[in-house]
């Protein structure tokens, strides 16, 4: 144990150092593994695991005991019960056990007006009931299926957190400071994901563009709550993944989709979240763009020239990724390895860099586990900077206008904040009020993160 909290202390020194401005002792590794995987890799049925959670500590252990990352591997997990209960037609498991994003169009065109004069309450009361199937019902039958839904969210959540935790310890990982992460979506890529889906959003911005763009206005503030945890760090990132812009027109990328990105994690940084970006695709079209980010930005790229993107963007923001995932199928050991290394020559000197693969491998056949747990390993080993804790020189900062104070305040009807039931009761005992703000806000939260999670 005292080794695990050793190793776990020199953890967290690399990425401190890393998000501070410092050359750290070695490249440091971050990189996930889904549920999915790390079932499949125990040898364990895939749907049934997910749903009764037996020798699930056991198969989260096997995947921590492969892995060389420094930190905690388990990815984001999508919970099957409460989906089953609302009859979830956008997140749906198949039949080889993998929780599915179908094409689905929640909003329909005519919805825009009501979606952009309140995203929440539209969402609430139009787009959730076509999007759930036990929510498209009489209120009573509704209200049930939601409290049994929300039981479910919560209790897989517990389920999963105090495995993780002991995990943590055992191998002794670095973590996020507590209560520091959250996940949010551009507002672009939010209205085409589960709104309007992928073709008719690309259709929305030829034949009504002005509404695409109020629209996108109009949720920024949602993305923005969404994406500010209970406690921001400049040691923990909101994470975000885009979709659509590189399938968008150069123009309609900066007309549509990149102002209310900027904002949004302008806006973040504003309020002491860095964010974490997942380039999806090819990004080498708007490297220009993305330099305008907040410094710090966690930049992690699927495809492009790593070249390009170190002498563009790693003097201002941190670089991930590159490494093509599909070669720890196809390559020798030694060849995985080698771009290991040649990756690393590009990416790494002068700091700002840690290492991750492309992208996550979603099942056991989409990499050699042994060729994935050999490049992990050889980076941890083999990556020491001569010159660690050195300062970085960082690039001279360009004048930045402050977005947040811009941008409206989430506002719905169906969001209670303590001010305002404060004001539907003023029966309450004055003596009591601090206990019972912080207890009723809690419950209030945790609906919306529930919410939030159903999108």
């Amino acid at each position: 144990m005292l080794d695990a909290k050793k190793l776990q202390m020199e953890r967290k020194a690399l990425f401190e150092d890393l998000f501070e401005g410092r050359i750290p002792k070695r490249v440091p590794i971050m990189t996930n593994l889904p549920i999915e995987f790390c079932i499949q890799y125990a040898g364990l049925p895939l749907a049934e695991t997910q749903w009764t959670l037996e020798n699930i500590e056991m198969v989260l252990d096997k995947a921590c005991e492969m892995t060389s990352a420094d930190c905690y591997p388990a990815a984001f997990t999508r919970y099957p019960a409460h989906l089953q209960i609302l009859g979830s037609k956008g997140l749906v498991m198949g039949s080889n056990g993998f929780i599915q994003h179908p094409e689905i169009e929640g909003m329909a065109v005519s919805d825009y007006d009501d979606f952009i004069k309140n995203p929440y309450d539209c969402i609430m009361e139009k787009i959730l009931p076509k999007l759930y199937s036990a929510l498209d019902t009489d209120p009573v039958t509704r209200s049930m299926a939601f409290a049994k839904a929300f039981k479910a969210f919560y209790d897989y959540m517990e389920a999963y957190a105090k495995i993780d935790q002991k995990l943590i310890e055992k191998y002794g990982f670095h973590t996020l400071p507590r209560g520091s992460f959250s996940g949010a979506t551009t507002p672009f890529d939010f209205i085409a994901d589960f709104m309007r889906g992928f073709k008719e959003m690309s259709m929305d911005v030829r034949r009504c563009p002005e509404k695409v763009a109020e629209a996108c206005e109009a949720v920024l503030p949602l993305q923005i709550k969404k994406g500010l945890p209970p406690a921001p760090s400049k040691f923990s990132h909101t994470f975000i993944a885009l979709h659509m812009g590189p399938y968008l027109r150069t123009k309609d990328f900066e007309k549509l989709y990149w102002p209310t990105f900027y904002k949004m994690v302008q806006a973040l940084a504003e309020a002491g979240q860095p964010c974490l970006i997942f380039c999806e695709h090819d990004w080498m079209r708007y490297l220009d763009h993305l330099y305008e980010l907040p410094e710090n930005t966690r930049l992690y790229f699927e495809f492009g020239d790593p070249k390009l993107v170190k002498e563009t963007l790693g003097k201002k923001h941190i670089i991930s990724g590159f490494y093509p995932l599909t070669y720890l199928k196809t390559a020798t050991k030694e060849q995985c390895i080698d771009k290991a290394k040649e990756l690393i020559d590009i990416l790494a000197p002068g700091g700002r860099y840690y290492f991750t693969f492309d992208k996550t491998p979603i099942s056991l056949d989409s990499i050699n586990v042994e060729n994935y747990a050999a490049v992990l390993k050889y980076v941890a080993e083999n990556t020491n900077y001569h010159n660690a804790g050195e300062v970085i020189a960082y690039e001279k900062k360009t004048e930045v206008k402050l977005v947040s104070k811009d941008i409206p305040a989430f506002v719905s009807k169906y969001y209670t904040p303590w001010d305002a039931y404060k004001k539907k009761h003023p029966e309450m005992d004055a003596k009591l009020e601090p206990v019972m703000a912080s207890k009723l806000q809690s419950y209030e939260e945790m609906m919306f993160r529930m919410m939030a999670m159903l999108l």
